[in-house]
């Protein structure tokens, strides 16, 4: 299927899910991501989850790492827009967050950070396929931002869905994930 197909399918079939049933299947994947050896991470960037998308609770998986990982450095991106991109900001505590006027919630402010130094990404996506590639909500933003990353950035999703055979209108710029993590599962690419 194509990214167009997969994201309206499995949009719908998010939205499908209870809320105790998303509940549920959120602290499957948190057992899941419990499972790694996190030992070299220092900065995550992660993102707030969009409770209108019906998309997994990150606020579980970034909180058990600050918990995990003293000092580790956590950023939010910020949308740029026009130029179809985002840079990461380094939160803290008192940091204050809005939502845009396309429901993302970002923080005001924060210090940037360099993509170079993120060691983990949380990226968000509906599905992905056996080899990695995933649909996200279709503007490029986060391949974009992980071009700028290192290499062996840590590139992780979590989906409500066990992946797909094969995403059919893949991109050269698409940068695969390094793991999806399920309930019931976590697939390495």
């Amino acid at each position: 299927m194509t990214k167009r197909e997969l994201r309206q399918l499995y949009k719908a079939r998010r939205g499908e899910l209870a809320g105790p049933q998303r509940l549920r299947f959120d602290d499957l994947m948190q057992l899941q991501f419990q499972q790694f050896d996190y030992s070299g991470i220092g900065t995550l960037l992660t993102y707030w989850p969009m409770s209108s998308n019906a998309e997994p609770n990150t606020h579980l998986f970034s909180g058990y790492l600050r918990h995990m990982l003293p000092g580790l450095v956590i950023a939010y991106p910020k949308t740029d827009r026009q130029q179809y991109s985002i840079n990461a900001l380094a939160i803290h505590e008192e940091t204050i967050y809005l939502t845009n006027e396309w429901g993302i919630t970002e923080p005001t402010e924060g210090e940037p950070v360099d993509p170079e130094e993120i060691d983990l990404v949380f990226v968000p996506m509906l599905v992905c396929d056996v080899q990695g590639n995933r649909v996200g909500y279709g503007k490029g933003f986060y391949d974009r931002y992980l071009a700028r990353c290192r290499e062996d950035v840590l590139k992780i999703g979590f989906s409500y869905f066990e992946p797909v055979e094969q995403i059919t209108d893949t991109a050269e710029f698409d940068i695969p994930l390094t793991y999806c993590i399920t309930p019931s599962a976590t697939y390495e690419f």
